[in-house]
């Protein structure tokens, strides 16, 4: 047989209801109230989370095939610079294949050009080029890539940086496509 009994309701500082503040008296929740959870609450809350998780991983999937706004990979040429805009040892910064993706062409040398993609493979921090010393650095985790290769050299970075295909034409430095390593 179930009673309906009204447990007497808890305050956080132990006094009885008559004394306690207006606004506590007008919403008289108890303490041991205060936590429950029923169970289909709780059951509402992990569908909704698992939920979520589907989505994302889906959103990833898809950008990741080029279907939902990331595709694109190869946008055909894009003139950069003219070879004589950047001295050797120097880079630049621009977009490539879309607005939004950054890239680095960096001028190794007299006749050697390497472009990459300006954006950690660990969390999407601007990676700095330091070609003195034949590295790309990432100075939110110390992580750090090969010039030559875009390898990973040092840090969380595990994946190699994407590699612009360059091309140069008439004096004019142009990207056509982009090669995503995964080793």
């Amino acid at each position: 047989m179930a009673h309906n009994l009204r447990l007497p309701v808890l305050t956080p500082d132990g006094r009885p209801a008559d004394e306690q503040p207006k606004w506590r008296r007008d919403f008289p929740i108890g303490t041991s109230d205060d936590n429950y959870v029923a169970r289909r609450d709780f059951t509402k809350f992990m569908v909704l989370i698992s939920g979520s998780f589907v989505a994302g991983q889906a959103w990833i999937a898809l950008k990741t095939l080029g279907w939902a706004g990331g595709g694109g990979r190869d946008a055909g040429p894009l003139a950069i610079a003219r070879v004589d805009e950047i001295a050797v040892g120097q880079a630049a910064v621009f977009s490539y294949p879309r607005e939004h993706d950054t890239c680095l062409l960096i001028r190794a040398g007299e006749r050697e050009f390497l472009a990459y993609s300006n954006k950690c493979s660990h969390l999407s921090c601007a990676v700095i080029p330091d070609v003195q010393s034949g590295r790309l650095l990432c100075p939110c985790h110390h992580g750090s890539f090969d010039l030559a290769s875009g390898r990973p050299l040092a840090g969380p970075p595990r994946r190699p940086l994407a590699r612009i295909v360059l091309e140069v034409r008439d004096s004019t430095i142009y990207a056509t496509g982009v090669e995503a390593r995964t080793v």
